[in-house]
């Protein structure tokens, strides 16, 4: 059994595996996870801050997403398109 904190309302719960949100919190969990990837669909190239101002969750939550392997960093280039 795993001892876990809530990353929303900080609860401490137990589970069998490690997880990241109590069951009352897991609904939305899912909505704001499930909006940062319609968001990055939509502008792939953004980063934490500006998914954070568009969507209005912390910035935090989203760097935890990527600390938990739910969002992953990639590393491009960029080139111009021509007219």
């Amino acid at each position: 059994m795993y001892t876990n904190i809530c990353k929303h309302c900080h609860t401490v719960f137990q589970s069998r595996i490690r997880t990241y949100s109590c069951k009352s919190c897991k609904r939305l969990d899912e909505s704001h996870f499930d909006d940062i990837e319609e968001y990055l669909k939509k502008y792939p190239n953004s980063n934490a801050l500006q998914i954070s101002e568009e969507l209005g969750i912390m910035a935090y939550e989203v760097l935890q997403y990527m600390q938990e392997g739910r969002l992953m960093k990639v590393h491009g280039t960029f080139s111009k398109i021509k007219d």
